[in-house]
């Protein structure tokens, strides 16, 4: 946890600490690369499916112990496993069911705050990800990936209202090291999960 994580501006703090976890599953990722093929983009995708099913069920597990909080957040309007699901299904990649990370419970909405951070943070290079993708002639005519872009030009007002959320929980006694450590330990787990699709040096 970040010495400061107390004192200082837990939206700041939450983008330092993860500066490097961030910059190492864009790496991975690699979605930017003009010469993306359809079918690293199959894989990339499927992985990424898997880990939002995992991090999405243990945020559907807090959410029933802490509906005021999850509504507050609007918990019902950030899901995406199934955006994924759809890209997969528009790309002839088949229903995918593999199985995601074993990812750590949500045990309050600190944790909560800290997964959704990361989850929510990728919403915003998501948009330029979709209009590089729809650009790419290798995916097919007519085939538009959405998961990267799930609120369309609400994606600044999704992402504001997060961090509303988050500064007024901490102001009011959140523990802003916890939600810290949380998304450390998201960004670290999906950069892990992603390092088999990532591209050769």
């Amino acid at each position: 946890m970040p010495r400061d994580a107390g004192r200082a501006d837990v939206l700041t703090v939450l983008r330092s600490a993860t500066a490097g976890t961030h910059e190492q599953v864009e790496t991975a990722l690699a979605l930017m690369d003009p010469d993306l093929h359809r079918d690293r983009l199959v894989a990339v995708l499927t992985r990424l499916h898997a880990f939002w099913r995992s991090a999405e069920a243990g945020l559907d597990d807090w959410a029933r112990r802490e509906p005021a909080d999850a509504q507050a957040v609007g918990w019902s309007r950030r899901r995406r496993a199934h955006l994924f699901a759809r890209d997969l299904e528009a790309l002839d990649a088949g229903t995918p069911a593999g199985i995601g990370p074993d990812l750590p419970p949500v045990e309050d909405t600190d944790q909560a705050l800290g997964r959704l951070y990361v989850l929510e943070g990728s919403t915003l290079g998501g948009t330029f990800i979709s209009r590089h993708l729809a650009t790419l002639p290798t995916l097919g005519p007519g085939v538009r990936v959405g998961a990267f872009s799930p609120y369309g030009g609400e994606t600044g007002a999704m992402w504001h209202a997060y961090r509303r959320v988050t500064r007024e929980h901490v102001a009011a006694g959140g523990d802003a090291g916890r939600v810290v450590d949380a998304a450390r330990a998201t960004f670290a787990a999906l950069a892990e999960w992603c390092a088999p699709v990532a591209v050769a040096a």
